[in-house]
């Protein structure tokens, strides 16, 4: 794990060169325009960086910031180095070599600019070997005596740059301030040993009163070593449309035409919904609960592996113990089903009013 001084530091060994290319490349996707920061910047193709970090951004993007856009990419991609569990204990140019043997990108989407600011999304993508999802945070970063500093989702410097950043809407500040800032009731922190928490009226990802089928229980949200922050459900008579859990801010982590979406929500909670087909594009939006995100499908656009449409559906929180993390889903009560760990992953159930429901089961989604 880097330091905090070290962040905050040029890394030399992430140059990344020749980031700007004349239009878009034929494999990317179209995407509408955002006006957040100054002007309307249009969404941009994927420019692959020499060193191995791919980097995302438009024409016009690129033209702001200029000589500056490198170091903009090593400060981002050194704190997701950082914060990658897959690349824990690996210095960043070793942890790059091994993700490229293994097929997998770090992206860094430079969204917004303004002035000595940017905004994005920086991910890892998970091995397309098996059904795990991928590694992935926003990030603001500001420009100050000539370098990037970066702060992802749970740093300090992320809340610092909430408060203070052009880039950040007043509705949008409400929201990522308390949860950066760790500021989610006492409820929000769940022990794994499965005492009941508040779970401030998140929904299951569908609507209310409709039934989706419970295909996977409790689970790693990277299918592996992590904390059982996922659920996976299909199929069912919400035609399978996808919907927000809670009302906050939404981003398409991978971009136009990307099936995955994070939902920031208020009391400290966020969202992950992945494999999504037919996706909205967001960026920093305010939605409403419920609305609308996509489909269940199979998308992998930032890697893992789906065999059948569905929505991989996960919990994170910024607690005082899991910042900026996937957290257990055992004793939270979501759409008004308790869940609880099985003895494996994904073998786990939720229960309501004395029923049990277990993978394979179809349960309605409730609002208590």
């Amino acid at each position: 794990m880097f330091s905090a001084l070290s962040r905050r530091i040029t890394v030399t060994a992430l140059a990344v060169t020749g980031l700007l290319t004349t239009g878009l490349l034929a494999t990317a996707p179209s995407a509408p325009a955002t006006t957040k920061g100054s002007g309307t910047i249009p969404v941009a193709a994927a420019q692959p960086a020499s060193t191995g970090v791919t980097a995302k951004m438009s024409d016009v993007v690129a033209d702001r910031l200029g000589t500056s856009r490198k170091a903009l990419i090593d400060a981002v991609s050194t704190d997701v180095l950082s914060r990658s569990h897959d690349a824990k204990g690996l210095a960043p140019k070793t942890a790059i070599a091994k993700f490229a043997d293994e097929g997998r990108k770090v992206v860094v989407d430079v969204r917004t600019v303004s002035r000595d600011w940017a905004r994005g999304v920086a991910y890892v993508e998970a091995s397309r070997k098996q059904h795990g999802e991928p590694e992935g945070w926003l990030y603001i970063a500001h420009r100050k005596d000539g370098q990037w500093v970066s702060g992802l989702e749970g740093d300090d410097e992320f809340a610092e740059h909430v408060a203070r950043s052009p880039l950040v809407g007043k509705a949008e500040r409400r929201t990522m301030t308390a949860y950066a800032e760790h500021e989610a009731t006492p409820e929000a922190e769940a022990s794994p040993t499965g005492a009941l928490a508040n779970t401030n009226g998140l929904l299951l990802p569908w609507m209310p009163d409709y039934y989706m089928t419970l295909t996977g229980g409790p689970h790693a949200h990277d299918g592996a070593t992590g904390y059982w922050s996922a659920l996976d459900f299909a199929g069912g008579n919400a035609s399978g449309k996808v919907r927000s859990s809670r009302e906050g801010t939404a981003t398409s982590m991978c971009g136009a035409g990307g099936g995955w979406t994070r939902v920031i929500h208020p009391g400290g909670f966020s969202t992950d919904y992945y494999h999504m087909s037919n996706a909205t594009y967001y960026n920093g939006t305010a939605i409403s609960s419920s609305a609308l995100l996509g489909n269940i499908g199979t998308d992998t656009c930032a890697g893992g592996s789906a065999s059948g449409a569905h929505v991989h559906w996960s919990l994170r929180t910024y607690d005082a113990n899991y910042v900026g993390q996937y957290t257990w889903l055992n004793g939270r009560t979501i759409g008004g089903w308790t869940w609880w760990n099985g003895s494996s992953q994904y073998s786990g159930c939720g229960t309501r009013s004395g029923y049990t429901a277990c993978p394979g089961t179809a349960i309605y989604n409730r609002t208590s």
